[in-house]
């Protein structure tokens, strides 16, 4: 591979001898440095998540101010440019409008006869029968107990599993996930403005960092300087893990990154597995998913993308913007289905408008047990901050 399709390496060491020029450069000039950005390259197509043999990547020029993507697609079947329905026939049960007989039907138990023979949820919500027992924090609905009653809570001790697994690093947070999200999981933080997703990011990459491991912070909309400065001044001492060769924190731009993901996603696994990151953090997502207009191109680079982090083995934190109709989605409803654990940071209004809250919920975590309550948090100086004993209202 050749020097130009390097970009990690070529991030890190221009950014190592723009620190070494500033130390006898004038601080205006220092301030005028270009930054490292990767060179354009191929990206190619594929959307291997895709569910219908129908969808294939059209023909586009689909990075917004960036290259065309070559003729990958050129040689896409003339027959997957058509959007066919599937036939009600055509499902895993044969065909819907049958006549056959009620006798060999699987499903002829009418629906009442069903629901009355299926087992009882008990109080935990769980299907146990008389089991009372509680320990994986599926509770009542809040609110249905007496007020100011704890919020149930895990004991790790009770886990019984062989996943390594790994704390993500927030306070209260990781009260509410039984035994901790698996390692190597590819997980997404989805919040709009301000709620503390670039916060969330930092401190997932702080809590390897503090534990002796090395992380690589890559950023779409900030520069490197302004990172390392947020973290630096809540205390996290981010510039001394980079000095010491632990931490790597990159800017690029979203068009360039998009120009360039194909040769991003052959070089990551290898990148990763010689700066021997234990975590990264790319923030956001949304941007790199806005450099492509046609949805079917968006997703398939972004699966495409998304498996290569996983290839890599690292365990890794995604930033999203939230849809702005909705908090539980993400801008364009991708990232949160290819990932493995979803966080959810949204804005609770009171009735009276007296008073907007942080609060802060568990989608889903493959192979984990978590609770499913929204819990409140705060952004302090010290970082986030998740009451997991309090309730919302």
């Amino acid at each position: 591979m050749s020097d130009d399709d390097d970009w990690f390496e070529r991030a890190l060491r221009e950014t190592d001898d723009g620190e070494t020029d500033a130390d006898d450069a004038d601080p205006e000039e220092s301030e005028q440095r270009d930054d490292g950005k990767p060179d354009d390259g191929e990206t190619d197509a594929g959307d291997a998540d895709s569910g219908s043999a129908a969808e294939s990547d059209a023909p586009d020029s689909s990075v917004t101010g960036g290259a065309e993507f070559g003729t990958e697609s050129e040689g896409v079947d003339a027959a997957d440019e058509r959007d066919e329905p599937l036939s009600s026939g055509d499902g895993p049960f044969g065909d819907s409008t049958g006549d056959d007989s009620r006798d060999d039907d699987p499903f002829s138990t009418d629906f009442a006869t069903a629901f009355n023979n299926a087992p009882m949820p008990d109080a935990g919500g769980g299907f146990g029968g008389d089991s009372s027992d509680d320990d994986f924090g599926f509770g009542p609905v809040p609110g249905s107990g007496p007020e100011g009653s704890d919020s149930p809570t895990f004991d790790d001790e009770e886990l019984d599993s062989d996943i390594d697994r790994i704390d993500i690093g927030i306070e209260g947070l990781d009260d509410m996930i039984l035994g901790g999200v698996p390692k190597r999981s590819l997980m997404v933080a989805i919040g709009s403005a301000g709620t503390g997703k670039t916060t969330f990011g930092l401190q997932f990459l702080r809590k390897a960092l503090e534990d002796g491991g090395s992380g690589v912070y890559i950023t779409l909309e900030e520069s490197r300087e302004r990172i390392l400065d947020t973290a630096d001044e809540k205390g996290w001492e981010f510039s001394t893990y980079e000095g010491d060769g632990r931490l790597a924190v990159v800017d690029l731009d979203p068009v360039e990154m998009a120009n360039s993901l194909s040769s991003i996603r052959n070089d990551l696994p290898r990148l990763v597995e010689e700066f021997g990151a234990d975590r990264l953090v790319l923030d956001s997502v949304s941007l790199l998913e806005m450099m492509y207009d046609h949805p079917s191109k968006r997703r398939s680079e972004v699966f495409n993308f998304t498996r290569s982090l996983k290839d890599a083995g690292v365990t890794t934190m995604l930033t999203s913007e939230a849809d702005q109709s909705t908090p539980y989605v993400s801008r364009h409803g991708i990232v949160e289905y290819l990932s493995d654990a979803v966080f959810v940071l949204q804005y609770v209004r009171g009735d009276d408008f007296r008073e907007t809250r942080l609060a802060i919920e568990i989608q889903k975590i493959r192979d984990a047990n978590h609770s499913r309550e929204t819990k409140p948090y705060e952004l302090t100086n010290e970082g986030i901050s998740v009451y997991q004993q309090a309730n919302i209202f």
